[in-house]
């Protein structure tokens, strides 16, 4: 507000409110008016309010409602704030009037002309201004108030009008006046210049053709309309020069000339640019060559990993039918194994091997079909699917491209994932990817895809279809010890800046490691273990403790790590009649499961308990049922189920359980049970059964057999029909174990339990 100004405001704050209310009954109606620093301040204190204001005379206050006034004021001078006084109810504050002094100085008089001189100049340029408003200022003489008169009506900041009411001197004041309003009156004169330049192209076009027209005009005048012709010009030849199919050079100079007729402000300019931008930076024939030195390419597959031979032993094979064919589609394996045996870093090692890019995606978790197809233009922040943006990322026609978690693919109403992998993954139709967001067909068939699960049980069979499946069920012992010293030691010294002058594991500690803190088919704890003997020596070393090396041998090892994690616990677990060890197939490799059965007087009720699957319940029911029918040949009292009721627990009852191949173990734990006999704590068996007595064969019989091993099982009772199974056994690990193949279930109790049957005894 500037004093000799006229203006009406609403008051519906409570403190401008009790101000109001205040002054109303007072002789002068004077109060102070005050600009706030930002207006977003709801309740302003000091610090939010300027220093300098104008003393405002209350004319008229109209009441429209509860809590909202409306009232007239008429500025007087100027003040200035000299001591705070309160804020409550309202703020009152000492202050300094300002009125302005007499002037007659030529110099102030030649400011105010030039100030009305200009300020008519603008009035012309205003049509929505009337005709009065060159009258009022030549009625006005005072030089101050003619300045104050001409910044209230400017259309400028509150920071810069404020400017104006802290210019006490009125030759300042003009000053700053006149400066506002020549720079008004350019931006007005160049917007005039424009819009007649404009008007006489436009004639009969229509609003938007104008409106482009004033744009292109002061694009002319920034100098910016030659760099977007450069731009143009530019995406030009990289679409010659990219090499991409008939198709999408096709689809690109089709945007191309969109683009030549769009503002680059616009928002289509942008989608055009962003889907032109995708195809030329997707690689359309650039590839790298292949290393097909097979003595080479083992020898890198060799230095990263130990073991894996079946999988190598393929890479070779297919690299050797490249070299005699170049035209062979890429191979599409499917790596199944437990966490941490080294399937994802594989595929980074068969990439360094044969010279090609590595590309990796994880689809756990991803349910949208879109994830894998792309979004289609028409959606706002539309984008290709993983597989393009993968290509992109690899920058070559032929990466290696890993598709990480196939088995956690999920599904909703969103679509379903792997169904729109079909279509990457089958070398009949990767040739002619179609992806949403490109919309041209894109070729995938030089691509060789690598495939990760832990389980194959949900990976969709028409996906799984594609590929070829190469299983890692885990490692040994021993290959443990191997990886330790050959690559996780070196590896982790290396990392915790230790060399083998300041730390240098022990065979005795490594193994302390892997029987007692680690129970896992891959080495991930394993590795994780071994950091943690370093972090504990590193500490060490860098407080200077101790000299020379550190021997991380069995007693360091347990010193470290604290408390063994896992203990023999066969014996104790066995050393009652009723429980037996069984064997069971997991994601994260083989288990050990020991199957618990205890006796009570009853009616012949039995009870399961342990979260067991159906096929693990009708497994128990038909051991049961086997073992009633046959009771006088195993030497159990016929009438056993009619004088006691059966509870049968698995523990872990935490952990969900199915499957059939638990039926072997069910049958010795209710035989151990009924016949008084402890069952063997050294054996271990699997094998589902039927009702005739016949053991069948089950899945997984590496994991299990290396799960038993780890445990400290000597012998381990396997279905005769899974002989065929037993050269994927290491022969280091057939040596530690005794494998019994049987064919019937009798065969298992005479492994099984000490002592003999009961038809063994009466012959």
């Amino acid at each position: 507000m500037f004093p000799a100004s006229v203006v009406p405001i609403n008051v519906g704050r409570e403190k401008s409110i009790n101000i109001i209310e205040s002054v109303s009954n007072t002789e002068d109606q004077l109060i102070g008016v005050l600009s706030q620093k930002s207006a977003q301040t709801e309740d302003p204190d000091w610090s939010d309010l300027y220093r300098m204001g104008t003393i405002a005379r209350i004319l008229k206050v109209i009441k429209l409602g509860e809590n909202n006034y409306s009232v007239v004021l008429q500025g007087v001078e100027r003040f200035q704030i000299i001591e705070e006084i309160d804020r409550d109810p309202f703020l009152s504050a000492r202050v300094l009037s300002m009125p302005d002094e007499p002037n007659e100085d030529l110099e102030i008089e030649a400011l105010a002309q030039s100030l009305k001189e200009t300020g008519r100049q603008l009035i012309t340029l205003l049509p929505n201004l009337p005709k009065e408003a060159t009258g009022i200022l030549d009625h006005v003489t005072e030089p101050g108030i003619l300045a104050d008169l001409v910044a209230s009506n400017l259309t400028v900041d509150v920071a810069e009008k404020q400017e104006v009411v802290e210019a006490v001197d009125v030759g300042r004041r003009i000053r700053i006046c006149l400066k506002l309003l020549t720079k008004q009156l350019e931006m007005l004169k160049v917007k005039k210049e424009i819009t007649s330049s404009v008007q006489e192209e436009m004639g009969r076009s229509q609003r938007e053709y104008f409106l482009r027209q004033q744009l292109k005009t002061i694009r002319e005048e920034l100098g910016e309309g030659e760099d977007d012709e450069d731009e143009i010009d530019e995406l030009k030849n990289r679409i010659s020069e990219s090499g991409m199919s008939t198709e999408a050079e096709k689809m690109a100079c089709k945007q191309l000339s969109r683009l030549r007729h769009m503002q680059s402000s616009s928002a289509e300019y942008t989608v055009s640019r962003t889907y032109l931008d995708w195809l030329l930076e997707i690689p359309w024939k650039k590839a790298t060559e292949d290393k097909l030195d097979v003595e080479k390419v083992q020898e890198v597959l060799d230095e990263d990993h130990y073991d894996l031979e079946k999988v190598k032993r393929r890479i070779i094979e297919q690299l050797a039918v490249l070299k005699l064919n170049p035209n062979k589609k890429g191979p599409i394996l499917c790596l199944v194994g437990p966490p941490g045996v080294g399937k994802t870093s594989l595929g980074r090692s068969i990439a360094r091997a044969i010279g090609r890019e590595f590309v990796r995606i994880s689809l756990g978790g991803i349910r949208d079909e879109a994830e894998i197809r792309g979004h289609r233009r028409t959606y706002v922040g539309a984008l290709p699917g993983r597989v393009i943006q993968g290509m992109k990322k690899a920058g070559t026609v032929n990466p290696l491209f890993m598709l990480d978690e196939l088995d956690k693919l999920g599904a909703d109403f969103r679509g379903d994932p792997a169904s729109a992998l079909l279509e990457v993954l089958d070398p009949e139709q990767n040739n002619s990817f179609s992806d949403h967001y490109l919309e041209v067909v894109y070729d995938l068939s030089k691509v060789m895809f690598i495939g990760t699960a832990n389980t194959l049980a949900t990976v969709p069979h028409a996906l799984l279809d594609r590929m070829e499946v190469i299983e890692i069920p885990g490692y040994t012992r021993e290959e443990k010890k191997r990886i330790a010293f050959g690559f996780t030691i070196p590896k982790q010294t290396a990392e915790h800046g230790l060399g083998e002058d300041k730390l240098r594991f022990k065979d005795d500690g490594v193994l302390r490691i892997i029987d007692s803190y680690t129970r896992e088919a891959g080495v991930r704890n394993l590795e994780r273990e071994i950091a943690a003997v370093c972090r504990s020596v590193a500490v060490k070393v860098a407080r200077g403790q101790g000299e020379g090396v550190f021997e991380a041998n069995d007693d360091f090892v347990t010193e470290v790590l604290g408390p063994v994690r896992y203990m023999p616990e066969m014996a104790d677990r066995c050393a009652v009649p009723g429980v037996a060890t069984g064997l069971a197939w997991t994601p994260n490799g083989g288990e050990i499961i020991f199957i618990e059965a205890t006796k009570m007087k009853g009616a012949g009720k039995m009870t399961m308990t342990g979260q067991l699957g159906d096929v693990m319940k009708e497994s128990t029911q038909t051991a049961l049922s086997y073992v009633r029918a046959n009771a006088v040949r195993l030497g159990l009292d016929p009438d056993f189920n009619e004088k006691f009721d059966v509870h049968i627990h698995v523990p872990a009852g935490s952990v969900p359980k199915d499957g059939p191949s638990a039926g072997a173990a069910m049958l010795t734990a209710l035989v151990s049970l009924f016949s008084d006999r402890r069952v063997r704590p050294d054996v271990a068996m699997t094998g589902e059964i039927t009702l005739r007595g016949l053991v069948l064969p089950v899945g997984g019989i590496k994991e299990k057999v290396l799960s038993a091993h780890r445990a400290g099982i000597k012998t381990i009772v396997l279905p005769d029909r899974n002989k065929k199974d037993k050269p994927d056994i290491p022969e280091e690990i057939q040596k530690d174990l005794k494998l019994v193949f049987v064919h019937r279930m009798e065969e298992i109790l005479d492994v099984t339990l000490e002592g003999e049957t009961g038809e063994a005894r009466s012959g």
